[in-house]
């Protein structure tokens, strides 16, 4: 895979595979290329994990040109496939939507996540509203000749009004939608049991993305209910820091420098992972 478009192709034929497509998501160049590395076939950004490493909360504070350009370094450094999160869109208009999908596309970004909660207000915005920004997606997506995969998220599971089944069925309501709107893939976000996830891969017949959580089912679980693509959200970066947490807590405490030190990689193996690594044959 050399150019976008192949990429882009790739990236969405493994939504369709036998098995789950498993989708690690990366903060930076260091953790994307060591999920390449390990055998991952895609990587996504996490738009916490890019973030909050750049001094930004979750949202849209960080201003776009910054996320713009996490994009590009981490998509110059990969062989494989990248998604980039852009949480809302990073626009009050469809304009301004179709023209953050442009500059991803433009960064190296084959896929996108793009979500129906209002970045500023906690708050879903009106499937009206968002189905014209996925509309504009779309013609984005059109214009820059790469086929853009997109995976819609809904986050009516938490936020709708009403109880538990109520939420499910908005969010399969508003899911159906952004599928018949051109979703390659939607993502109910808050997901975790496997009842309802069984409801609500049932109810879409496309595919689904969960995220890693506390209270998922396993990967053999999820595949059996039919779940197409599970990601890692901001799984690994919370991982990386909890463990960076505990090895602190480690040396002042009892003076112990070994979690530092098992396990680690090299300086060698350090400066490697800021190296484009060179495609192999077949890839």
């Amino acid at each position: 895979m050399t150019s976008l478009p192949e990429k882009a192709e790739a990236f969405r034929a493994l939504h369709h595979g036998v098995h789950p497509l498993v989708l690690p998501n990366a903060w930076d160049v260091p953790s994307a290329r060591l999920f390449e590395d390990a055998g991952f076939p895609a990587v996504a950004t996490s738009s916490a994990g890019v973030m909050v490493s750049h001094g930004y909360p979750d949202g849209e504070e960080m201003p776009r040109r910054e996320l713009l350009s996490v994009v590009a370094r981490i998509a110059g450094r990969l062989s494989i496939p990248l998604s980039a999160d852009l949480v809302a869109g990073y626009g009050r208009s469809s304009r301004d939507v179709s023209r953050t999908v442009e500059l991803v596309v433009k960064a190296g970004a084959v896929g996108i996540n793009i979500e129906d909660l209002h970045p500023s207000h906690d708050r879903l915005f009106r499937l009206e509203t968002q189905l014209r920004r996925l509309e504009a997606v779309r013609h984005a997506a059109v214009s820059t000749g790469v086929p853009l995969v997109l995976n819609a998220r809904t986050d009516a599971f938490r936020h709708a009004t009403g109880d538990e089944p109520a939420r499910l069925r908005e969010a399969i309501r508003r899911a159906s939608a952004y599928r018949d709107a051109g979703a390659d893939c939607v993502y109910p976000m808050g997901l975790t049991d496997a009842a309802s996830i069984a409801t609500f891969v049932d109810a879409l017949r496309c595919p689904v993305n969960v995220m890693v959580r506390k209270g998922l089912p396993p990967l053999l679980e999820l595949e059996r209910l039919g779940v197409k693509r599970v990601s890692f959200g901001p799984a690994a970066s919370y991982a990386a820091l909890g463990f960076l947490k505990r090895a602190s807590r480690e040396l002042l405490d009892r003076g112990s420098f070994d979690s530092l030190i098992e396990g680690a990689i090299t300086f060698d193996e350090l400066n490697q992972l800021a190296v484009a690594r060179t495609p192999t044959s077949g890839s």
